[in-house]
């Protein structure tokens, strides 16, 4: 009894969605013996408030993988504009089966983390298609997040996939994160990919693209940068597709890869 009441409780206390089952559960006691029970509980939970924590770190753990499944059910139902926007700059052969799909900001510090693995993961998978979506969620707080997401747009429609690639690792390896990108900093690049300086009015095309992948990328349920989908470029489904929001190590997305291609 005095289990059945303390995990009653904290299921109250914890998870408000359980509320309805409690008041079922509650209804088959009287009055008085529901005051008895939430006097045992409450000396139990003031004795032992580990237990609260312990219900926390499951409903935690539960809503994670609940919102995992809905960002996977969205990637699935978006994969279209994921693989196969004509608007969005990719890397790798255009009739490959496995598309790696990434949502980054150039001032976003984890993305600046994984660009070497992502680099190293480019030229280990020549047969995969790499998608590039600008994302430049810190762009109202530093402007050069938005230019050079402008800029990179500008130099792939310029210049095409290598120029692009060329110019994005060029942006990384500055390591110019978290605002201290320059002017100076996005020229550099821009001349490292053998293109030309943007007008304005390239750059103002852009802005069509960039806030296409704002409503994709909160359409999926990503909440910041860096964000990542891999899966096939047909047939996908949630045994193929792996969705991997934030950072994460190179054997992470190589293992996606290969999920996608088939394997275990």
């Amino acid at each position: 009894m005095k289990r059945l009441t303390i995990t009653l409780l904290a299921a109250l206390v914890m998870a408000p969605t359980m509320t309805m089952a409690a008041d079922s559960a509650s209804a088959d006691f009287t009055p008085a013996q529901q005051a008895a029970i939430g006097k045992i509980a409450s000396d139990y939970l003031l004795a032992h408030p580990e237990i609260l924590v312990q219900v926390s770190q499951k409903l935690q753990a539960q809503q994670a993988d609940q919102q995992q499944q809905q960002t996977q059910a969205a990637v699935l139902a978006n994969a279209k504009a994921l693989v196969s926007d004509p608007a969005t700059p990719s890397y790798g052969p255009q009739d490959a089966k496995v598309a790696f799909v990434e949502f980054f900001d150039y001032q976003c510090l984890y993305c600046s983390r994984m660009a070497p693995l992502v680099e190293q993961t480019v030229k280990a998978n020549p047969n995969v298609r790499f998608v590039f979506k600008e994302w430049p969620i810190f762009g109202d707080r530093w402007k050069e997040s938005i230019t050079a997401a402008e800029t990179g747009m500008a130099v792939w429609k310029e210049k095409g996939a290598q120029a692009y690639f060329d110019y994005h690792n060029s942006i990384y390896r500055t390591g110019h994160d978290e605002g201290k990108l320059t002017e100076a900093d996005i020229a550099g690049a821009v001349k490292a990919a053998k293109a030309s300086a943007p007008t304005p009015a390239q750059l103002k095309a852009t802005h069509q693209a960039i806030a296409s992948n704002d409503e994709l990328a909160r359409t999926l349920g990503f909440s910041g940068t860096p964000g990542f989908v891999v899966m096939p470029t047909r047939d996908a489904t949630a045994e193929n597709t792996t969705v991997l929001p934030g950072a994460v190590s190179a054997e992470d997305l190589q293992a996606a890869i290969v999920k996608a291609q088939g394997g275990k």
